[in-house]
Order: structure tokens, then sequence, then C-alpha cells
């Protein structure tokens, strides 16, 4: 792959766009809350029982600490770039290379387990029509459609993909909402669950272990920041979108989890689907079950498509720098989008997903399976930035001890998250999971190693292309 830049000019990324609340959309996209809440207190409740709300709490402390690294970083580099050109002023061009492969290991990963996300609950809410959409078949064509929309929407420009997200993922948390008041108020005096709030029998070991699924539910939250380019004020509205759309979704999750505990108890641990059993036992109106599917769907959807922007973006970044083709670094003429890296991406996802159905995988397995093969790639990025902003403020001499602090909490919360992931050995195909993510890395530093030797000045430029460098006409 040549790393020359092309002699016609760069149209760039389109400059200042995205105003406040669309960052916010990106970054709260990008977690998707919808589909967290349909699954993941289900999930901890198994171990924590009624500690599931501090299983979230502490989850959502943990996060805020790897957000404020990123929002220091944002407030003082923003760069379409993200973690890459962040963890490149605190541990180097290596370091930097490592995260931002991570990074879109784990945007990729969690774009491409959420599309299956997404066409599994559009099955489910054609057929609550009365439209019979089962079969492979079916599943094919639908990963094709979807997929293909969701590339569309990101190639077509920022604002509308995370216009799109937003929308989407706004009605699909006003549709949960909706349910969760609904069924406090049918619970009447007994949705006033007090012992959850105190510790007596709660089995720590158990919320400790949710805590795990409970950060895995926050992945993505930092995406706002890979549009340092396209941001209105990017130094002081991408750090305000990162800090309040966690802090947002962390007290949306906990109040969540308190309703389904207090409205379906114990059989919270046992129902397939928490928010159709919650649904089924207030006795909603028959209408209100599509439109709960369709919320969660558009959910999924909305997670397809945010995650594509930051691979996109900071694939554009490592072109523009020679890291890898410099095609990548080119937008679209017309859109100003990274459009080779987008479809590139959304190719590949369409295609592992249509492989995996193919060969047999059901749509929510591969949703687990994909997931969790990205999320190794954000808690590898975010440990790194953690230690990046340590080192960082130490080079520059600034004085904040609640950097020291906060990076603290974020690498022991992320390395206590691996070791959760890898042991116990989990059954198969949890077990290989490290391994296909290590080999994957291993790939992109043979990459790496060959841009060293015979490009050695491509090297130092790595994380330098901030915001204020960035030329086109956008």
């Amino acid at each position: 792959m040549s790393t020359d830049s092309s002699t016609r000019p760069d149209s760039g990324l389109r400059e200042g766009v995205m105003s406040g609340p669309e960052l916010a959309a990106q970054a709260i996209a990008s977690i998707a809350p919808s589909a967290v809440i349909a699954f993941t207190a289900a999930e901890i409740f198994l171990g924590a029982g009624k500690g599931t709300i501090y299983a979230f709490a502490l989850a959502t402390i943990v996060i805020l600490c790897v957000g404020y690294i990123v929002a220091m970083f944002a407030r003082r580099h923003p760069s379409a770039g993200s973690l890459y050109t962040y963890v490149a002023k605190g541990l180097g061009p290596t370091g930097a290379f490592t995260a931002g492969v991570a990074l879109m290991i784990g945007s990729w990963g969690i774009a491409t387990g959420s599309l299956n996300g997404a066409v599994s609950f559009t099955m489910d809410f054609l057929r609550v029509l009365g439209i019979p959409v089962d079969g492979l078949g079916w599943e094919i064509v639908l990963i094709v459609l979807i997929g293909g929309l969701a590339t569309f929407f990101t190639i077509q420009g920022i604002r509308m993909s995370a216009r799109v997200s937003f929308i989407l993922e706004l009605i699909s948390i006003a549709i949960i909402l909706v349910l969760l008041i609904a069924s406090l108020f049918w619970a009447g005096q007994s949705g006033w669950d007090p012992s959850q709030f105190t510790l007596e029998d709660t089995p720590f070991q158990g919320v400790a272990a949710g805590m795990v699924l409970g950060i895995l539910g926050f992945v993505g939250f930092s995406s706002a920041d890979a549009l340092g380019r396209e941001a209105k004020n990017p130094k002081t509205a991408i750090p305000r979108a990162i800090m309040w759309s966690a802090l947002g979704v962390g007290v949306l999750y906990v109040f969540a989890a308190y309703t389904q505990i207090a409205v379906l108890g114990d059989e919270l641990g046992t129902v397939a689907s928490p928010l159709e059993a919650m649904n089924d036992k207030i006795g909603m109106p028959g209408w209100f079950a599509p439109v709960l599917l369709f919320g969660v769907a558009a959910s999924f959807f909305a997670v397809v498509v945010a995650p594509l922007n930051v691979v996109g973006r900071i694939a554009y970044v490592m072109g523009k720098e020679g890291v890898i083709s410099s095609a990548f670094g080119r937008t679209h003429n017309k859109h100003l989008t990274p459009h080779r890296g987008l479809l590139l991406a959304g190719g590949l996802a369409i295609l592992v997903d249509v492989v995996l159905v193919f060969g047999g995988s059901e749509l929510m397995d591969s949703v687990v399976w994909v997931d969790t093969y990205g999320t190794f790639g954000y808690m590898l990025s975010y440990t790194l930035v953690a230690i990046a902003g340590v080192a960082y403020t130490q080079r520059i001499g600034m004085k904040n001890s609640l950097v020291k602090i906060t990076a603290t909490v974020a690498v022991l919360g992320m390395v206590y998250v691996f070791f959760a992931n890898i042991w116990p050995i989990p059954d198969f195909p949890f077990n290989v999971l490290p391994y296909l993510f290590l080999a994957t890395m291993i790939a992109a530093f043979i990459r790496y190693g060959y841009v060293a030797r015979k490009y050695p000045s491509v090297i130092g430029r790595i994380g330098s292309t901030h915001t204020e460098m960035m030329e086109g006409i956008g």
C-alpha cells in the first residue's frame, strides 16, 4: 500500500456543523441504552439480586472516570482521531497505534453485532404485524438491507446519521420509559422497594461481577470525541457531551433496573425478555407490544450507525498520516465524509453477519459473540487513554490530582472486566474470542512494522493531526 498522498486536494471533513445536542446524540446512540435495558439488568440480577442497582452505579462511576480523562484530552486536542490522537500525547506512536486499532475493532464489533440485533427485532416486529419473515433467506435479506441502509446514512453526512441515530434512540427510550413508568403506577405501593437500597443480603461478589456487564453497557460512550473537526466549539461541546451522556445513561440504567426488580421480582432472572414480560404482566394495550419491539429494533439500528462513524474517522486520520493507505485519508467530494473507510467497515459488517447466520448461528447469539470481541478493543483503548492521561499531565507539568485518581479507577475497572471475561475460562466460542482479538492486533502490527521500516518518518506523524491542522474545503 502506498503511503503517498494524492496530488488532488482533500475535500476534508465538514467543519463546525455539529451542535452540542447532536454530539450527545452520537454518544447516546453509540451506547444504545434501550438495548442494554432490554437484557442486561436481567443478566446482572442472576448474580447480584437486589444489588443490581449498585452494579450499575459502580459501572457508571468507572465510566465517568474514563470519561474525565477523555474529556481532558478533547478539551486540549480535539481531533477526528479520537483516542488514537489522545494516546499519542502520553504514550507515543506505538501506544497511539494500539489504541487506534483497538478502538476501531471495538466500534466495528459493536456495530456488527448490533446489526444482527436490529435484524432479530425487526423480524419479531414484522411477525407481530402478521408478516411471515422466518428462515435464513429473510435473515440474509434484512442483514443486507439494514446494514446497507446504516452505511448509506453514515456516508450521506454526519448530521444526517447522528440525527437518524438520535431520533431512533430517543423514540426507543421514550417507549421504554412509558413502559417503566406505567409499570410503577400499576404496582402501586409495592412499586416502592426500599430493600433495593439496603446492603442487607447483598451478594457483594455478585455485584462486582454484575459491574462487568454494567461497564460493557457503556462501551462507545466517548464516540463524540471522533467529531472534533465537525463539532461546533469542540473544546467545550465534546467534553460536555461525553460526561453528561454517560451520567444520564447511568441514571437511566439504575432507574430501569430498580423498576424491573420492583415489578418482576425473582421472575426477572427467568424470563427471556424482561420488557415483554412487564408489558404482559401489567396488561398494556395490544398495540404497545409491536411498538416496544420496534423501539428495541430502532435502538439496535442506531448503534450500527454511530460506531461506524467512529471507524470511518479514525481510518481517515490514519490514512492522512500515512499509517494505512492514503486512500482512506480522503473524503467524499460532495458529502465530506470518509466514505472509503465507511464502505469497508459497513461492507465487512454485512459480510461477517451473513457468514455467521449462513453457518447456523442464531441472530441474538451472534450479537453476544461479536459484541464481546469488540468489547476487548474498547477495554484496551480505554486503559491506554487512562494511562496516557497520567503520562501527559506529568510531561507538561499539569497539576491535576483528579487525573491520577480517575485513571487509577479506570485502569483497575478495565483490568477487572478483562479478567472476568477470560477467567474462569468460558465455554466456546467465548474462550477463543480473546485470541481472535489478539490475532487481529498482531495483523495490524505487521502493517505497523512495515510502515516503520519503509516510511520511518510516518511514525513521527502519528497522532499529530488535530482539528486546527486539518486542511480541506469543509
